[in-house]
């Protein structure tokens, strides 16, 4: 993947305020891209988007995805070449406090961005939806999920990015049919890195509990999940944009997700993160009885790999080293840009 295609192009970037989309955006920017970015505020704080100096050197518009007049403007002023859509309410628990929320922003949020692909008077050459490895109809099963299994995600959150999924093969099958715009969506696993602040996140959640240097409290140990550094789906998501924006025959449907040595359990990966931040830093298993989330799930990635001869760069390891490096910059006040920046170059020298 080469980033300098994205050089003095015009790209739109939803939800670039979050922990992908700052890390996205500090890519596109570094590069040279001309960033527009659509997206709430911060969702934490702390946040990424501040942290990555981002401000001043793109185009940051505060706005609701689901505020549809507000992102056509947005959309419009920017006439983009190339759209990253990330805007999602992300955190599976969250969906099972406001199911209605989530259903708005992830569903009718899509909608909404393809609308203003769909009334542009110059249209983009390519769309990106990024949505989840948690779309698919969970069957518990050991080996992976291709692209062409059934969409049925169980609780609010995956199935509403199911249905984003259908909305947009749609609005291509309906709209783009004749190959005018280039639409695909990206299906992508658990991702960790600096900088994220969520809450019911693994990695968030180590960190913090390893800054009051207190046990990590871990609700279910036993669950596999396709672990993989941030840097990894978002370069991904930039080769597919990059590879359908110089043919369209490309466009389509893409899981993003580690190689299986890679799909570990949880308690594997708090033992890895306590061995890398040291400290005496330990865990204990609290189960504390919430809602359904899947406990096994793994993605096939043979499409991605024999299509574009992809294949991930850093594994599990090097994206928990990389993780906790970036956590200890920023516990110490040190220079976060330049931290991403160096992380970035190193994962592209590879």
């Amino acid at each position: 993947m080469n980033l300098e295609f994205y050089r003095g192009k015009r790209v739109f970037v939803t939800g670039h305020t979050g922990f992908k989309g700052s890390w996205l955006c500090r890519m596109l920017e570094g590069v040279g891209a001309v960033v527009t970015g659509y997206s709430l505020e911060p969702p934490t704080t702390p946040n990424l988007f501040s942290l990555a100096g981002l401000e001043g050197k793109m185009t940051s518009v505060i706005g609701d995805i689901r505020d549809f007049a507000s992102l056509k403007a947005a959309f419009d002023a920017a006439r983009p070449e190339i759209v990253l859509h990330l805007a999602a309410q992300p955190i599976v628990r969250d969906s099972y406090k406001d199911p209605r929320y989530t259903y708005e922003t992830n569903v009718m949020g899509t909608v909404n961005l393809l609308e203003c692909v769909r009334t542009a008077q110059t249209p983009p050459r390519s769309v990106l939806n990024v949505t989840t490895d948690k779309v698919y109809q969970n069957n518990e099963w050991c080996w992976g999920y291709r692209e062409n299994e059934p969409l049925d995600g169980f609780d609010p959150y995956s199935n509403s990015k199911s249905c984003s999924e259908l909305v947009t093969h749609s609005y291509k099958n309906s709209f783009f049919a004749d190959g005018s715009v280039a639409i695909s969506t990206a299906r992508a696993g658990n991702v960790i890195g600096g900088g994220d602040f969520a809450n019911d996140r693994i990695v968030p959640d180590c960190v913090r509990a390893a800054l009051k240097k207190e046990d990590i409290i871990v609700r279910n140990p036993h669950s596999t999940r396709p672990y993989q550094h941030v840097l990894e789906p978002l370069a991904a998501y930039l080769l597919i944009a990059m590879k359908q924006y110089e043919d369209k025959s490309y466009a389509g449907f893409y899981n993003v997700g580690p190689d299986e040595s890679d799909c570990i359990t949880t308690g594997n990966l708090v033992d890895t993160f306590c061995a890398k931040w040291g400290e005496g830093l330990k865990w204990v298993n609290k189960y504390d009885g919430g809602p359904h989330e899947a406990n096994f799930l793994k993605l096939d990635c043979s499409k991605l790999k024999t299509t574009f001869g992809w294949k991930p760069v850093w594994n599990f390891d090097t994206a928990i080293e990389k993780s906790v490096a970036w956590s200890k910059v920023y516990a110490a006040g040190g220079d976060i840009p330049a931290c991403m920046d160096a992380q970035i170059a190193e994962f592209f020298d590879k």
